[in-house]
Parts: structure tokens; sequence; C-alpha cells
């Protein structure tokens, strides 16, 4: 049987043992931020002969230059045509779907003029050069790559920079050949603090980018939130997360691999079920016990359900759906019968699926939306990876001559309460040059 907290709604204690399912330690390891720290400083001053010393040294990676461990183009195309048939098609698929969902995402320069004559408006303009981080080493995750590379190409930015690590030279065709499926401008195989630093700074050959997404381990993570200010980042992200909130109608095995499918990320990912129906959670418990042993992953699985999993029972919908929005989930799955009159309900939630067959798995692959999503409750605050994290907007303000003079008569007011009477003085020049005759203007 696996070991899964339980917890009712009704019970007198259930608020603290909520408060300690959803609490999680995000402070990062005092170690593991000065180690960072030293790494970003070596790279900054040493540029590439850093980045290949940690390469050596992390990676088991011996190369006589950086400029030996990008991939050139031929490579990525290689890559791209020996993955099988079947699985370039379902990479094809995907690229496809994501592209087509982000490029609805786009947003658009615009302006007007008001009463008198002043021209207001919005350019949008795209990134010039960012950098993707895609992990590496214990497994392949192409999907990564689709989900970062798609929505940046979608904005218009000009240059792509991916890094991936390649643990003993090992090259992974899956991810190569979707850099070469994206459009990917450059990949070099390196990876940890000292790929985020070599793209933060720069080095003689990686050049500086404006922005760094994408997963990463802790000192990733870590490196990531340090160099925030020298370039934008998208998040630092938490373990997965999925609440599932099922009112008894979904056959229970496919909640119970639903609730498998997010602990098998790793041992810090949390799977939740929400439901009413005390039989149906007896059910799901049941089917997962049963269905455990098969997978590869079960001690994984295991591992994580036990550490931050939970099967609750609330007295209905309307209470699971409160509990959500407190959660704030990265996923959430609303497998019931009429998930659109629950819908209005949600709040807070990075990405919401509709209905029983409305799998977290597709999303993560190839229905279309973005799958790099905000956990540990940020999901309040922050919004999905999209074409918007890599498009900047400029104000355009073109002020008429008729207007400089009343607006100017605001602005130096406001000035003057505050102490700037620089900025009253500027503004109250342009109503001054409403009195003067234009002839007299030209002729100085």
């Amino acid at each position: 049987m696996i070991r899964i907290r339980r917890l009712d709604s009704t019970q007198p204690d259930f608020e603290a043992q909520l408060a300690e399912l959803l609490a999680f330690e995000s402070a990062q390891d005092p170690k593991v931020d000065t180690d960072v720290a030293a790494i970003l400083a070596d790279v900054r001053a040493r540029g590439d002969a850093a980045v290949l010393e940690y390469t050596r040294r992390f990676d088991r990676l011996e190369a006589a230059s950086v400029g030996a461990l990008e991939v050139p183009r031929a490579e990525l195309n290689r890559a791209r045509n020996r993955i099988p048939g079947a699985r370039r098609a379902a990479l094809d698929t995907a690229e496809r779907r994501v592209r087509a969902y982000h490029q609805k995402q786009l947003a658009r320069s615009w302006r007007y003029r008001d009463g008198e004559g002043t021209l207001l408006g919005q350019r949008v303009t795209a990134l010039d050069r960012v950098g993707i981080y895609v992990p590496g080493g214990k497994a392949a995750y192409p999907s990564s790559v689709i989900m970062n590379a798609v929505p940046a190409k979608v904005a218009g930015v000009r240059e792509i920079i991916m890094v991936v690590p390649a643990p003993g030279g090992e090259r992974n065709d899956l991810v190569l050949g979707a850099a070469a499926i994206c459009g990917v401008d450059r990949v070099f195989t390196i990876g940890g603090a000292q790929a985020v630093a070599a793209l933060a700074y720069g080095t003689a050959t990686i050049p500086a980018v404006d922005k760094i997404v994408g997963p990463g381990n802790a000192y990733v993570a870590a490196a990531k939130r340090r160099v925030f200010g020298v370039v934008g980042i998208d998040m630092v992200a938490g373990p997965s997360e999925v609440v599932v909130v099922c009112d008894g109608t979904t056959d229970p095995d496919w909640v119970a691999m639903d609730l498998f499918a997010q602990a098998e990320h790793d041992e810090l990912a949390q799977a939740i079920l929400i439901t009413p129906d005390a039989a149906f959670l007896e059910a799901v418990a049941a089917s997962m016990t049963r269905q455990l042993a098969a997978l590869p992953r079960r001690d994984v699985i295991a591992a994580a359900l036990s550490r931050r999993g939970a099967l609750i029972k609330v007295r209905n919908l309307n209470e699971a759906c409160a509990l959500v929005n407190r959660m704030a989930p990265e996923h959430l799955e609303l497998s019931v019968r009429k998930p659109d009159a629950l819908l209005p309900k949600i709040r807070h939630a990075g990405a919401i699926f509709l209905g029983s067959h409305s799998s977290e798995a597709i999303g993560d692959y190839c229905a279309g939306p973005n799958h790099v999503l905000p956990t540990s409750r940020t999901a309040r605050f922050s919004s999905p990876l999209g074409v918007y994290d890599f498009q900047k907007r400029s104000s355009v303000i073109r002020v008429s001559r008729k207007a400089a003079a009343r607006l100017g008569a605001v602005a130096a007011e406001l000035a003057r309460g505050e102490g700037l009477t620089a900025h009253a003085i500027s503004a109250e020049y342009r109503m001054k040059d409403l009195d003067a005759k234009p002839q007299s203007r030209k002729g100085k």
C-alpha cells in the first residue's frame, strides 16, 4: 500500500495539516549559493577558461576550447534526421501546435491621438538575444526546447543561444534535433551555473544575452537568481505540482496515473487529489497501490507521494475550488462532469485542464500552451511563459504645441508639489512657447 497522507476538511486539525502539506522550504542551501557565487565571479573574470575548467570538472568533458563545445548546424540537422520516424513526427506536431497557440499571444504596437492632438502609443519590440537552458544528464527534455524556443521565435527574437550539459560528452539526438526543428541559432554543450554565467556576462566565444529562460537544478536556479538584473529571467521554479479536483465520475485508474505522472518528476514533486466522494478517494488509493509496481520510476513516485502527496476529502466542489485558490497550483485538473461550471471559481492556477480527457501529460508535450508554469504558489501573481516574455514595450509620446501649455501647467503644479523645480521649469518653458510667434522662433 502506498504511503500518502489523508486529509478531511471536517477534521478539527485540518488547517494545521493543510499548512504542513503546503509548506515547502524554498530557501536556497547556503553552500549552494556560496558555490554558485564563486562560479559566477570566476566566469565573469576568466571567461572561456573558467567555463572549460568547470565543464571538465562537473561534466567530465574535455575540450580544447569553448568553440569546440558548440554543436555545428550540420550536426543539429543530422541529429534531427536520426530521430526515428514516429518520434520525429511527434516532435514536429508538438512544435506546430505550440507555435500556433503562441502566435495568438503576439502583442502589437498601437497609438492614438487625444482631443488636443497629442500622440500617445506603445511600441512593441522583441528582445535581441535570449539564452535557453535545457537540462541534461539524467534525462532528455526535447519538450523544454520546444516550450522555450518557440515563443521566442514567434516573438521575433533575433538570436537564440541554447546551452545543454553533455556529461561525458554524450549528446542527445532528441534534444539537438528539437533545437534544429525550432530554429535555435547556436547550441553549446555546457551546463550548470557556469553556463548561466556565460550567458549573462558573455565570454570571448559565447555572446551575452538579454534574458535567460529554462529549468535546471538547484545550482542553475541559484545562478539565475543571482544574475537577475544583469539579465532578465523567466522565473526561479520550484518542484512540479498537480492538483486534481474530481467529482467521482472519472475512472480511478486515470486519476491515479495522473498523480503518478506528476510524482515521477522527482522526490519533491507534489500530487494532490481533492474530492467530496469518500468512496472514490478509496478507489483511487486502491488503484495507486495496484498500478505502481509496473512503473519504472516507482521509487521516485512513492517517495514524492509519501513526502508531499495527499488525498483530501472535502464537503463539496465549492470547497474544493476554495482550496485550489489557496494552493495556487502549477497544474490543475478539473476532472468533473461539468468543468465549465467550476472554471469561474478558479482564480489561481498556472494551467487549468477541463474535463476527464484533458490529462496534464498532454499539456506537457503537445496541447499548445506553454508547460513552463509558476510553481510554489506563485500562480497567485505570475503567468505561464509566453511570447510576452520575449517582447518589451516602449511608450511613445508626442505632445502637441497646444497641449504642451495645458499639460505643462499640470506637470509644473505637481512637480513643485514634489519639490522638483527643474521639472516644473522644463514644463513651463513649453507653456511660454505657445505665446511666441512661430516666425520669431524661426528667426533665431
